[in-house]
């Protein structure tokens, strides 16, 4: 059995802890209160309610420590302690439809001497199958006490991309057009399945052989981006640096296949 340390398992209670209600609250789905957010971004009671619950029991296990969190936004802590990075419901439009492909999201960014911050604990549970794609740095990524390894795959003909397209208020589509120009003829398959934090878990998993996408926020991905560098894959913004955070361009998989995209990607935006 893999060790992981006393604040993961604070992580995983509180996402434990919400994912009953999540459920019924799946379950019931024509009965949710939803209120328009913005252009066809929607937020239901149930995200409220899963947020409400994770802040709660992240706050009684540490007062001191700021939270980000894609509902209630900001949450001031001590800056030189580690803050939560949360996304109580990633896949909400999935959720709202009905469609079983959601999860939790939750990261812990550490304060670095240099000034900067680094993801250093992560966790990605899926309420419905039970699954806690989880990673602490140095310690490898891991569904339940299962080592995860991204793909061995190193021919894009063989590979499988993730990706998410852009939507009615959201994202650039020609850039996106111009990237799916580039890489669909290249590679076996290109899915769109709703939630980026599934899908670099599944990066991580083996499942999917590399994945793109662009205007995604801190919460989407910063418990991803660290489960595929500790599944030994790599995370890089397009440009192949490692500013994909700052810029909100991401772009993951094993070393072959990431370089292979990378050169895609690059060309298709020169």
């Amino acid at each position: 059995m893999p060790s992981h340390s006393g604040l993961f398992t604070v992580i995983e209670r509180a996402a434990r802890k919400a994912a009953p209600r999540l459920r019924r609250d799946f379950n019931e789905v024509q009965h949710l209160q939803v209120s328009r957010k913005g252009p066809a971004d929607f937020v239901s009671m149930a995200d409220k309610r899963a947020e409400e619950t994770l802040v709660e029991e992240l706050r009684k296990a540490r007062p001191d420590w700021g939270i980000l969190a894609e509902e209630g936004g900001e949450i001031a802590g001590d800056p030189n302690k580690p803050r939560f990075i949360i996304d109580p419901l990633d896949g909400t439009s999935n959720f709202l439809h009905g469609i079983p492909h959601f999860a939790m999201s939750i990261a812990v960014e550490e304060p670095l001497a240099n000034g900067k911050r680094e993801i250093t604990t992560a966790l990605v549970y899926q309420p419905l199958t039970d699954e806690s794609f989880w990673a602490e740095k140095g310690k490898g990524a891991w569904l339940q006490d299962a080592r995860l390894r991204v793909s061995s795959r190193r021919d894009l003909a063989d590979a499988l991309i993730a990706t998410g397209i852009p939507f009615l208020g959201h994202g650039n589509f020609t850039q996106w057009s111009r990237i799916f120009g580039a890489v669909a003829p290249e590679v076996a398959g290109i899915r769109r399945f709703g939630s980026a934090a599934l899908d670099l878990a599944w990066v991580a998993a083996g499942r999917f052989d590399g994945f793109w996408e662009s205007d995604l926020q801190p919460w989407d991905v910063a418990a991803g981006l660290l489960l595929v560098k500790e599944a030994g894959g790599f995370v890089t913004d397009y440009r192949g640096s490692d500013r994909a955070m700052e810029r909100g361009e991401f772009l993951a998989a094993n070393d072959v296949l990431h370089s292979k995209l990378h050169k895609l990607i690059a060309s298709a935006l020169r």
